[in-house]
């Protein structure tokens, strides 16, 4: 039968249609061939293998200002090298993987985490770390290492005995082991040595490899069987990498090796370490304690200061993010299905430059009486807002650098002159003569005496009825006739001992307590809580503890709040460092602080400017007149000094400014100084560091001007 080839023939378009029907039914049994049989076993494996992961997405911290907006910590976007061992496909060797990515970064002159707090050569010895570190190495001994060990020393004894019961000798004992056999192993109280060779067994760390190369695995199968725990199979292994790390990493197909994102701290400022604190890995109790409001075992969180006081602004809202990755542990796509939300910004009430300042001066003054005796000393100072309790200046000496705080941490521990305690909230100091006016408030308000009495100063006061019991003053020859405000110019040891011994201690520490010394202030980052004066049966320590020199102890911070109580007229303001807080935007003011006095201390206006006018007399013709005439502003101040046995005296200095306004308060101590009045010259540059030009020109300053 013959077909026609015309066009126009309706059984020749019929042919042409089949054809194609037919050549896409072919390419489609080619491509399902090519899918199913060709290429079947590979499309099947990842399919199988294809992981869908949702990762914590860590939040940038707030950041941290002072009073006045200047910023004092911030963050810098860095990149991480994390090691996932989920990331690694069945078969791979994870030790290799480890070691390969380890000596990438050792290659590439990147610091790699290591916190095994054990030297890293032999002969192995333990090294002292952080409580946190030191945290997250005991939880590994003891819920992991050791449970371990046992287990295989029963198992050892077990072959040992079976193979010792077996007459036919079928049954072989365990293979020899250096550590398991030695006789000494005691797994509740194991050497450092010992603790590395059992790491090297847990970990099943190829014996042919070097103790070094051993070493750098340990270092991070530690961290991860730690986080396994918690079910997290990802450690940070560096931050802050450079771009071409990155590179090597993602061309060189390192398997585990993961790069995020992550934001680091960015300090503004060498001052205020005490104050700022610092932050550090999450410890396994914080993580259980905050694990519910969305904390990761990887988490950064405020370890000391402000930081950890505000922790609860700072840190923020962490994201969620899913990521598809390959059997080949590569990430093929990567969404965000919550974005990370920065913490507050939180704004302190530190004046930075007056903080900066003071640092400065504090370690100059004591620099510069260390050269003349060698003696090494410390000091504090601090600053407080009269008639709000807004700590203006926190200062400790000697201080630390949190810019390589962590680089440098073991040397800080180490150092004798203790860098890492805050002097301000953390030291305690006998008071000496700057407690004289807050005795002398005690006095006039128990009415043991009135502003009008005056006493005879021989130079030595004696106890009534106790002839080896006395106080002398600091001037022998004695100050003659002295009445309260006299005897707080001249600093009168007999006049003050006369009305602690007629108080008695139980009246004098009620009004000492009254004015915050002998308890916590309360302030966010913690401090001491001192001591008042006690005494045993029998004994009465008011007449030297009126003067600042029976066994009692205050903080700087306290000593400061208590000159602010007192030339604020008795309101007694809760010392704090929190001004307010704002979202990271600016958008939301979240807190903000409206301070009121916690109580007053009732002090009549004729007494009040008894004392105070005593401390302005110090200052403008007592015995550090040479100092203040170069202050800025009026002032009111008092010294003190403490000798303790044999030892140097400690000097204490108090002062409040402006005096017929008064709006700070400044307490200063520097141990071992002698005297009180070595620190008047670092009281005077702190007040005119504070009184600039422009609120001297607002202020208006009069003379013989008391508080009403």
């Amino acid at each position: 039968m013959e077909y026609s080839k015309n066009p126009k023939n309706p059984q020749y378009r019929v042919w042409i249609l089949l054809g194609c029907v037919l050549a896409v039914l072919a390419a489609y049994l080619f491509v399902m061939f090519d899918l199913q049989i060709v290429h079947g076993a590979d499309y099947r494996s990842q399919s199988v293998t294809q992981i869908v992961r949702s990762t914590t997405v860590e939040a940038a911290r707030g950041d941290i200002t002072d009073r006045n907006g200047k910023l004092m910590v911030g963050n810098r976007q860095t990149y991480t090298l994390t090691f996932d061992s989920s990331l690694l496909s069945d078969g791979i060797d994870q030790n290799s993987a480890i070691l390969r990515l380890v000596n990438l970064c050792i290659d590439q002159n990147v610091e790699y985490t290591d916190r095994i707090p054990i030297t890293k050569t032999a002969p192995y010895a333990y090294i002292e770390v952080s409580k946190t570190q030191q945290k997250h190495f005991d939880r590994f001994i003891k819920e992991s290492l050791k449970p371990y060990l046992e287990k295989q020393l029963k198992k050892r004894a077990s072959q040992t005995e079976a193979a010792k019961n077996d007459r036919k000798g079928k049954t072989k004992p365990p293979q020899p082991d250096a550590f398991f056999d030695d006789p000494t192993l005691n797994i509740e109280n194991m050497t450092a040595g010992q603790t590395m060779d059992a790491m090297h067994h847990y970990f099943e760390i190829d014996p042919k490899l070097s103790a070094a190369d051993a070493r750098k695995i340990m270092a991070v199968r530690w961290e991860l069987a730690l986080r396994q725990t918690y079910a997290t199979t990802a450690y940070v292994l560096a931050d802050d990498i450079d771009i071409n790390l990155i590179t090597l990493i993602k061309d060189g197909d390192y398997l585990g090796a993961e790069i995020g994102l992550a934001s680091t701290r960015q300090y503004e400022t060498s001052a205020a370490a005490h104050i700022l604190g610092y932050v550090g890995d999450i410890n396994p109790e914080q993580y259980a304690e905050l694990k519910d409001k969305g904390y990761s075992i990887n988490a950064t969180i405020g370890q000391d200061g402000v930081e950890a006081a505000f922790e609860s602004y700072l840190h923020g809202t962490n994201g969620r993010r899913i990521s598809n990755v390959n059997d080949d542990g590569k990430v093929t796509s990567e969404l965000y299905t919550k974005a990370p939300k920065p913490g507050n910004t939180t704004e302190l009430t530190i004046d930075l430059e007056l903080q900066e300042a003071t640092e400065q001066l504090l370690a100059k003054k004591i620099e510069e009486i260390s050269k003349k005796d060698g003696i090494q000393r410390g000091g504090a100072a601090a600053v407080i807002e009269i008639g709000t309790g807004d700590v203006l200046t926190l200062a400790s000496y000697p201080t630390y650098n949190l810019t390589d705080f962590t680089k440098h941490y073991n040397e800080y521990l180490k150092d004798p002159g203790k860098p890492l305690v805050n002097r301000a909230t953390m030291g305690l100091y006998a008071p000496g003569s700057i407690l004289k006016p807050l005795s002398a408030v005690a006095a006039l308000e128990s009415g043991v005496t009135n502003v009008n009495e005056t006493l005879y100063d021989t130079g030595k006061w004696t106890y009534p009825g106790y002839a080896s019991s006395y106080a002398r003053c600091w001037y022998r020859p004695g100050h003659g006739r002295v009445d309260v405000r006299e005897s707080i110019k001249v600093s009168c040891n007999y006049y003050f001992a006369e009305m602690g011994y007629r108080m008695g201690l139980e009246t004098l520490n009620e009004y000492i307590s009254a004015f915050g010394l002998g308890e916590h202030t309360g302030i966010e980052i913690g401090d001491y809580a001192g001591k008042l004066a006690s005494e045993k049966e029998g004994e009465d320590q008011a007449p030297w503890a009126a003067f600042g020199q029976a066994n009692q102890s205050y903080t700087i911070l306290q000593l400061a709040n208590y000159i602010a109580t007192l030339a604020g007229g008795g309101e007694y303001y809760q010392p704090h460092l929190l001004k307010s807080v704002r979202s990271f935007d600016n958008s939301e003011l979240i807190y903000e602080s409206n301070p009121q006095p916690s109580h007053t201390i009732d002090i009549a206006p004729q007494h009040l400017n008894a004392v105070l006018a005593g401390m302005h007399d110090l200052a403008t013709t007592g015995n550090v007149y040479q100092y203040f005439k170069n202050c800025v502003v009026e002032a009111g101040c008092k010294t003190g000094s403490v000798q303790t046995g044999r030892k140097i005296a400690d000097g204490t200095f108090v002062a409040f400014a402006p005096y017929d306004d008064p709006q700070i308060a400044v307490a200063v101590v520097i141990e071992k100084a002698s005297a009180g009045a070595v620190l008047a010259s670092t009281a005077v540059e702190i007040l005119n560091t504070y009184f600039t030009e422009d609120q001297i020109a607002t202020t208006m300053i009069g003379e013989n001007q008391l508080l009403g």
